[in-house]
């Protein structure tokens, strides 16, 4: 089995990472990827705690802004999977989303804060490493350990949903700029879960071959988000453009309900993927 898309707590997710790649060979994954959103923090504990007979790739989720085809730009998601996380233009624009999202959050906090919410906006953001690329999911938990809220998903629809009083933009990085900067650190990137309708707005599927264009070097089809009408729409336009299909399950821990290898990507679309890549290696022996 191999998952390609799971978070630890360097970013969303609840688990360690050495935890993450001990559940994945508990589950019966043979390849498991780190890919938490806009930080290679925990690569280093995720390989120095990574069993025998599991391969790790080590990756990122990129937030990006990307061209809807319907003549505006919206939010999404690159999975970039063995890159060089050196590489200058890497480190540069994971410093920005860290100072940036840093400033973000704590705008946030102090809002809800005057407001009359019981939460100490300095003792928050004390609490939480500098590396880390705060988000609305570590204000969620901290409403959820207040007692708030019952759960990171009732935090995300009634304070924190995108059009309340407490939300702020972020400035993410557009697609075309991380395609050329994963592409230039050695890297590929795949177009994370592109028809999670119940996410929000999402692209026309003529995107997806525009930036095919440009590197983009498979899709994630096979996600706990997508219909199966939509798995079916995205499977035929990636064995047309020649993009490489990968299944994953997404896993949050416990922030989210599924469980880690509850969607799969095929071993010859596996190595496909790898073969493009060469900023860093898969971790492990052969499958």
């Amino acid at each position: 089995m191999i998952d390609l898309h799971t978070h630890s707590s360097a970013s969303d997710g609840t688990d360690e990472p050495a935890d993450l790649v001990r559940i994945a060979a508990r589950a019966g994954l043979r390849v498991v990827a780190l890919t938490d959103h806009d930080t290679t923090a925990g690569w280093a504990e995720a390989v120095a705690a990574c069993p025998e007979g599991l391969r790790l790739v080590r990756g990122a989720e990129l937030s990006c802004v990307c061209p809807d085809g319907r003549g505006g730009r919206i939010p999404v998601h690159l999975l970039a999977y063995l890159f060089d996380p050196e590489h200058p233009s890497v480190l540069a624009e994971q410093r920005r989303l860290r100072v940036e999202r840093r400033a973000r959050l704590t705008d946030m906090a102090h809002r809800m804060a005057e407001d009359g919410v019981p939460l100490d906006p300095d003792a928050l953001l004390a609490a939480l490493p500098l590396d880390l690329p705060v988000g609305r999911p570590h204000l969620a938990r901290a409403l959820v350990g207040l007692g708030l809220v019952n759960s990171v998903d009732e935090a995300f629809t009634s304070l924190l949903n995108t059009r309340g009083r407490y939300y702020r933009p972020r400035r993410d990085t557009p697609v075309e700029q991380a395609l050329e900067m994963i592409a230039d650190a050695g890297g590929v990137c795949v177009f994370a879960h592109p028809l999670a309708r119940r996410r929000g707005r999402v692209v026309e599927l003529s995107v997806l071959a525009e930036l095919a264009g440009r590197g983009l070097a498979g899709i994630e089809v096979d996600h706990p988000d997508h219909a199966p009408e939509d798995r079916a729409a995205l499977r035929s336009l990636a064995g047309s453009l020649g993009l490489v299909i990968t299944g994953s399950s997404d896993y949050h821990g416990t922030n989210k309900t599924t469980p880690i290898g509850a969607e799969r990507t095929d071993a010859e679309m596996f190595e496909r993927l790898v073969a493009k890549a060469s900023g860093c290696e898969v971790v492990g022996g052969a499958l």
